[in-house]
């Protein structure tokens, strides 16, 4: 009689093949396996780089005297405009000055200007604080700019902190009967006075007038431009104007720095 052959074969366990493919078998839909969402680019915070031509830089750089990199940050921080780029490098000139103000500066050049067929003739004393920079172009060339100023404008003083007392209480009785005769009452009046004396600041003192080459610029400012490009304190000394025929030259100190 033969014998049945053993099945070796696991009977499956009802419900278990089940779970399993439950468990492990649950098939995905195509294409959902790989597709993830992706991050949304990062907006970015960066302002629009501005482009500022080279032919402005260089018109800016003519008209300050600046640096090719102080002149394309001035421009890009004031949007491409050369004027408000002019007032930011005046403003950083400004600024530059202040820290150097109490520096000594006991270098410096005699610049002069001979102007009208030889009719009027200037010497200006500008100080800085080395031999070397008063040997550059740049102080130089500012040394002649402010002679020539000199000579078309007849500035009386340096500044205005040199105008005597005497000087000031003349102006100001002049300007209040004129005033006065308008019939504004005593606060208007004042208001008046104190307008008419910075105008006379304006007219009198080498400071406070506009560079005759560029009007959107003061003597002041145009020495604090060059104070930021050189890197050291400058200022005028003292002047001397004379014109043929006057009795008397123009002379004006300031207070040495």
């Amino acid at each position: 009689m033969r014998r049945k052959k053993w099945n070796k074969k696991k009977r499956a366990i009802p419900g278990k093949s089940r779970q399993k493919t439950q468990t492990t078998g649950r098939a995905s839909k195509p294409g959902t396996e790989s597709r993830q969402k992706e991050p949304a680019p990062a907006m970015s915070t960066k302002p629009e780089q501005i482009n500022i031509p080279a032919q402005l830089v260089k018109e800016l750089r003519e008209r300050t005297g600046a640096g090719f990199s102080d002149c394309r940050a001035a421009l890009l921080e004031a949007g491409g405009d050369i004027e408000k780029a002019v007032k930011v490098l005046g403003k950083k000139g400004q600024a530059a000055a202040q820290k150097k103000a109490q520096r000594q500066a006991s270098e410096g050049l005699v610049g002069s200007y001979i102007h009208a067929g030889g009719k009027i003739g200037v010497i200006v004393e500008v100080n800085c604080e080395s031999d070397f920079v008063a040997r550059t172009e740049a102080f130089q060339k500012l040394c002649h700019d402010i002679a020539m100023h000199i000579a078309a404008l007849d500035p009386r003083y340096v500044r205005r902190e040199e105008v005597t007392q005497e000087m000031l209480d003349r102006e100001r009785e002049i300007y209040r009967e004129q005033a006065r005769a308008t019939g504004k009452p005593d606060p208007v009046i004042e208001k008046i006075v104190n307008g008419k004396m910075e105008k006379f600041y304006e007219e009198n003192c080498l400071y406070e007038q506009h560079f005759i080459k560029d009007e959107s610029l003061t003597i002041q400012e145009l020495i604090h431009q060059a104070v930021a490009k050189l890197g050291e304190n400058i200022s005028v000394r003292r002047f001397f104007r004379l014109k043929v025929g006057e009795d008397k030259a123009a002379t004006a100190a300031g207070a040495a720095e």
